[in-house]
This record gives C-alpha cells, structure tokens and sequence, in this order.
C-alpha cells in the first residue's frame, strides 16, 4: 500500500468523520483525488466500514465483560462463533491462542443479566467459560500506528 493511502488510512481510523476536505489538507492532496484513494480503499477491503463511538454506561450497558470459551469436547466442530451470534449483547468475538479457543467481550446491563448471559452462552456453544469483569475502561479503540510502507 502507498505512502499516501496509509496516512489516509491512519488518519481516518483516528478521526472517521473526518470530511474529504479536511483528510485532503492533512495527506496534500485535492478532496476528489482523496475521496478517489478512499473509494478505492474501501473497494479493496482496506475500509471495511464506518462506526459510532458509544457511551455504553449512557445507552444503559455500564457493565463490560471478557468471556474465555473453551470446548468441552475438544473433538467437537468448532462452531463457537455460530452457535453464539444470535446473541446481541456480544460485542466482540476473537479466536485466540492459548488454553481457551476464543474470547468474546459482552455489553450488559447489571450482574444478573452477566449471570444469564453466562448460562446462556455454556447451553448454546456447548463450552466451559472463564469471565473477567471490567472495571473501567481509561481508553479504547486507539488506533493502531500502521507500519511503513514498503515502496
């Protein structure tokens, strides 16, 4: 990927409101020679979407939580993922390395509703969890610093 494109890439990924006209003074170029570069970034899979930043404690979800799953049968298809995405309050679901086959980050009301969620995860996947509660969140989504172009 081009110099060019990863600055536009970075700088979207830190602020991604950011107008074409604002994104072309900071890269040094024209807002339709910007807006090209990102339609074609987005058209390659390099932008894979755009996203609102949520208050969770406002919209009434204060209470965060890392879920371990580890299969009870170790033989068993592994379709944790599958089993688990009708469930909305699943933020996140990454397979891991390690003891445990995946980790995913729940968004919840209160402790009872942790506690069912719990039930509801070990009769749907079929799987043991390990749950770690957040107790606070002093940042989140930084953007990752993108590595140098290789030109």
């Amino acid at each position: 990927m081009e110099t060019v494109d990863r600055q536009i890439v970075a700088h979207l990924a830190a602020e991604g409101r950011m107008s074409f006209a604002e994104l072309g003074r900071a890269v040094g170029l024209s807002t339709s020679a910007v807006h090209q570069r990102v339609k074609r970034l987005e058209e390659r899979g390099v932008i894979t979407g755009y996203r609102a930043e949520i208050d969770f404690e406002k919209v009434g979800l204060p209470l965060t939580a890392l879920i371990s799953l580890s299969p009870f049968d170790p033989a068993a298809p592994d379709d944790i993922p599958e089993r688990l995405e009708h469930l909305p309050q699943i933020d996140s679901c990454w397979s891991v390395a390690g003891t445990e086959s995946y980790v995913i980050q729940v968004r919840l009301g209160k402790p009872s509703d942790l506690e069912q969620m719990i039930a509801d995860i070990r009769a749907a996947a079929n799987c043991a969890t390990s749950t770690t509660v957040v107790l606070s969140t002093p940042w989140e989504g930084h953007p990752v610093e993108l590595p140098a172009a290789e030109d």
